[in-house]
């Protein structure tokens, strides 16, 4: 396994940098796909509610801010 909760979710230790990047957290909310399982229902930050309780403190922050309108552009 090389870290992904799904196969085509993207790699656990690559989700920082993912939620730096707008294009790739609006893809998610836009196709309603969590980044980390691909499930759908996902918040602002492309996050499903069951991800989001595995999340570190660093990626609650970076995730909430998605969520609060404090994303980067």
């Amino acid at each position: 396994m090389d870290g992904r909760i799904n196969p085509e979710g993207v790699p656990r230790e690559q989700l920082t940098w993912v939620l730096t990047q707008a294009k790739m957290v609006r893809d998610a909310v836009r196709i309603d796909r969590c980044l980390l399982c691909r499930d759908p229902a996902v918040n602002e930050a492309g996050i499903c509610g069951v991800c989001w309780t595995y999340l570190t403190p660093e990626e609650v922050e970076l995730a909430t801010n998605w969520s609060t309108g404090v994303m980067p552009e």
